[in-house]
């Protein structure tokens, strides 16, 4: 399943949910908002209008950021979303 997740310059939860991920032995797509201002539209336009980073989909399920990503792996909950 395809992971993506949109991260910005200086963001500490941005690394902290990729080193979680990398943890878990999971890839991901990073789209890196500073590369491209098209990209921000592109990600409050997935996300409902969130415009905080991260923002974590796992295929077509928004995650949501760090917090949320966390706490659905300490409920086992993301391993049911990975199947």
């Amino acid at each position: 399943m395809k992971i993506i997740i949109y991260t910005g310059p200086m963001c500490s939860f941005c690394v902290r949910a990729k080193d979680l991920l990398k943890k878990k032995g999971l890839e991901f797509e990073e789209l890196f908002l500073g590369d491209s201002p098209d990209l921000m539209e592109e990600m409050i336009a997935r996300t409902g209008g969130k415009r905080t980073v991260p923002q974590i989909f796992i295929g077509d399920t928004h995650i949501g950021g760090f917090d949320e990503l966390y706490d659905k792996d300490k409920s086992g909950e993301l391993d049911e979303i990975l199947g």
